[in-house]
């Protein structure tokens, strides 16, 4: 054996350049050469790939690594290409012309060819399986094997036909990897795959060099993102968005700050995702803003940060996603986004799917959601998860262990969750008990009759926000148990049982409550960019006086949201004042604008206030189209409500992008459509009363003018005040 080892590590030095294995790699690839199935769990970084392409050069035959993706297939072929003359690799999917698939095949018969890499659609084609029959495999690779499963978090049919197919073409050992997997998902695997008996590696979860950190969504959250990369200029990262269109966006957004990203998703151009994917390999590009179909496989150890812009799917994939920060072991920031109703919309989608599919759906978006909200140690959490046991207090490296939580006495409430278990029959999930002991009458609840059982509402003076911390922490000391095979029920443990003989104290950390409309000024290191109220009060001043000196409203000068962007952001020159919500070509284009700049100029100055160019976001006109085709058709004298049914918008919408465009300073004549719809008189009433009114606000018009006039016919002649007063 020893004799062995040493010819391992040689092959190692020789092919690769390394000196020594990581972890389990030389146990696992011995397995492989012993001709034995094999199952590894490994996580991303921990050197998966080498696990079948090793023992693939040492081999006789091909050997067939089945992978999902055609943009891994190409960066894993150019390394082994890179790395060994002796062993040719080539991938055989949809993106081959005809010559090319030839010589892939040539090359195979030739015996020339160690590794061919197969996307699971190409490998059940006739034609290939009757090809393959004919060539001698050497083992078979399922790489990122989770796919497999319906309980893992990127399911994919095709997977489960790997088995069959593998029969059609010839018995050869089985090594399944994948990065991420629970109990569950592994059983899963090997039942399919008909490896039960596989030798099982698994690797630890823990990756103590990445930081985590859930943050609050808000409507700033653009400007939280670029504010977080100006603060790591240089650095890797990668965005993760749950919808296309949101990728798209926020690339733009970022190219217009000077950032060099690029979007990433299955929509676009192969070329074109080709070509990101190698320009963010050579970096040529910093940031890469994409669908989760980006970063499996793909080799780039420097990748510093990780960001979810939207809360995903499943710890697993959030696992996975942020395993591809910090590979190397160096610096790795894993930093996500959370807004309840993101978890409202992921719920949404999934209606109209089977119900079996709806209800794994549903456990695997509550384990995320008690991620993100938990103020429990977010690793011991995630390992918890994957059944590893994380024994430190304080892991140093999350944002709930930098800012700790006090802990409160919850052993009253504990015994209450474990007693109503017990007296439930360990028959209900989580969510239920929670009703069940703070007295909910749920119609579910009802159903049962459980509200005249004795327990029920035993705990209804304690405060309901303190029931899941209750819950989900007591899942991780190990009083309690889910049973993910049955949808999630709560069982006691053995050290459940023994609590409720014999109560001790139980501590826990109240959960974090995610406010959305919180104010995302105030940064996560302390620093703020909040109002200045000294400068909001000056420039509330000078819009007085310039009013007064036109003769308008303030408000038709600048907005109030205006004003306070101004003296939040401190926009110095007027390309600086496009940016500041509300501002437009238009407005900057007034003789006033000046005079705004100007005090912001002088005061900043004179209070030596240091402007963080970084919280300042261009931001890009998602619907400039949309407007450009509005203001043509006004231009041309459509009528507002055959413009509305053209662009496909309610009359409504329709004046809500007719407001944005006088606001940000643009002219609009929409006075043939008033004479059309209106009487004169309304239009004159109206008119006058915004002249002098001190505020533009549709409710104050409305309580002035609504027994006369719709809301509608107010919004309509305030376009045209708008328009004529403030441009």
């Amino acid at each position: 054996m020893a004799k062995k080892k040493q010819n391992l590590t040689e092959a190692l030095k020789k092919y690769f350049g390394f000196d020594k294995f990581k972890g389990d790699q030389e146990a696992i690839i011995q397995n492989v050469l012993d001709g034995n199935d094999t199952f590894v769990l490994m996580p991303t970084g921990g050197g998966k790939s080498l696990c079948y392409q090793l023992p693939s050069l040492l081999m006789d035959g091909t050997a067939i690594v089945i992978s999902p993706l055609i943009a891994l297939m190409k960066n894993q072929v150019d390394v082994i290409s890179s790395m060994s003359e002796e062993g040719t690799a080539h991938y055989l999917n949809s993106s081959l012309n005809k010559s090319a698939i030839d010589q892939v095949k040539a090359d195979i018969m030739a015996g020339k060819t160690k590794l061919l890499y197969v996307a699971p659609e190409s490998l059940t084609k006739d034609e290939n399986v009757e090809f393959l029959r004919q060539a001698k495999i050497s083992f078979y690779a399922i790489d990122e094997a989770h796919c497999i499963s319906e309980w893992g978090h990127d399911f994919r049919p095709e997977y489960r036909r790997i088995r069959p197919i593998i029969n059609e073409i010839g018995k050869a050992p089985v090594i399944a990897l994948t990065a991420t997997a629970t109990d569950k998902v592994r059983t899963d695997i090997k039942k399919n795959l008909g490896i039960l008996d596989a030798a099982e590696f698994k690797s630890s979860f823990n990756r103590p060099n990445l930081y985590y950190e859930v943050r609050s969504k808000t409507q700033d959250v653009d400007k939280d993102i670029i504010k977080f990369i100006k603060q790591h200029p240089g650095k890797s990262g990668i965005i993760y968005c749950l919808s296309r269109k949101k990728v798209e966006e926020l690339a733009e957004v970022l190219k217009a700050n000077d950032i060099k990203a690029a979007p990433y998703h299955a929509g676009l151009d192969s070329a074109l995702r080709s070509q990101t994917q190698d320009d963010f390999l050579m970096e040529e590009i910093d940031v890469i803003v994409a669908t989760i179909a980006f970063g499996m496989g793909i080799d780039k150890p420097d990748v510093r940060f990780v960001i979810h812009y939207d809360i995903p799917k499943s710890l697993e994939g959030y696992y996975q996603e942020t395993g591809r920060a910090g590979r190397d072991g160096g610096e790795g920031m894993c930093i996500t986004f959370y807004a309840q109703k993101d978890l409202q919309k992921l719920d949404k989608f999934m209606e109209g799917k089977p119900v079996a599919e709806q209800d794994i759906g549903r456990q695997l978006l509550a384990e995320t959601a008690a991620y993100a909200e938990s103020s429990v140690c977010r690793r011991k959490m995630l390992l918890n998860y994957f059944g590893e046991t994380y024994d430190k207090d304080n892991c140093q490296n999350c944002d709930n262990c930098l800012h700790p939580k006090t802990k409160i006495e919850a052993k009253d409430q504990l015994l209450m969750v474990l007693q109503a278990i017990h007296a439930l029959k360990e028959n209900f999930r989580s969510d239920y008990i929670i009703d069940f002991v703070s007295g909910h009458e749920t119609e579910e609840l009802l159903a049962h009759k459980h509200q005249d059982h004795e327990l029920f509402g035993v705990g209804e003076k304690t405060e309901k926000k303190y029931w899941n911390p209750v819950v989900r922490q007591a899942l991780i000391a190990g009083y309690l148990k889910k049973d993910v095979e049955n949808y999630g029920l709560l069982k006691l443990t053995s050290a459940g049982k023994k609590f409720m003989k014999n109560p001790e104290s139980f501590m826990i950390v109240e959960d974090h409550e995610y406010n959305e409309d919180y104010d995302s000024s105030v940064d996560h290191e302390g620093g703020t960019s909040a109002l200045d109220p000294t400068l909001s009060a000056m420039l509330k001043d000078l819009r007085k006086k310039v009013s007064k000196k036109l003769g308008r409203p303030p408000y038709v000068i600048f907005q109030d949201v205006s004003i306070e962007q101004m003296a939040t952001d401190y926009p110095v020159t007027l390309e600086e004042l496009k940016n500041i919500q509300g501002v437009g070509e238009g407005k900057v284009r007034q003789p006033y604008a000046k005079d705004f700049v100007s005090l912001i100029k002088r005061y900043c100055d004179e209070n030596e206030i240091e402007r963080h160019s970084d919280l300042r976001v261009r931001t890009v006109a998602k619907k400039s189209i949309l407007k450009v085709k509005i203001i043509q058709a006004i231009d041309r004298q459509i009528a507002l409500d055959d413009i509305a049914t053209a662009q496909g918008l309610e009359f409504d919408e329709l004046l809500d992008e007719v407001e944005a465009i006088v606001y940000s300073g643009t002219k609009l004549n929409i006075d043939y459509f008033l004479e059309e719809v209106m009487d004169e008189d309304h239009v004159d009433d109206i008119y006058d009363y915004f002249a002098e009114s001190e505020t533009d606000s549709l409710e104050d018009a409305l309580q002035e003018l609504g027994a006369e006039c719709s809301e509608d016919e107010i919004r309509l002649v305030r376009i045209k005040f708008l328009s004529e007063m403030a441009n």
